[in-house]
């Protein structure tokens, strides 16, 4: 048995702690909606400027600038 909490009176017993507090399995909300009502509309919900896809380099940037340079020097070499 584990030893008395300081502030208990008596030490549990094996039943007190195989017991599980209340808060631990909460009592379940089956509150179901009331009234039906239309979501108001989302500002933020809102298609791309362009109609399509996303771009595929950052604005701004030189299409032609973008390399792939696999021959840059080599750690340790």
């Amino acid at each position: 048995m584990p030893v008395k909490p300081l502030m208990a009176r008596t030490a549990p017993t094996v039943d007190e702690l195989l017991t599980p507090p209340t808060y631990t399995r909460p009592d379940r909300v089956d509150e179901l909606v009331k009234k039906s009502r239309p979501r108001p509309a989302d500002p933020f919900d809102l298609p791309p400027p362009t109609g399509g896809a996303a771009p595929s380099l950052p604005a701004g940037t030189d299409p032609g600038a973008a390399t792939n340079n696999t021959s840059a020097a080599t750690p340790g070499g």
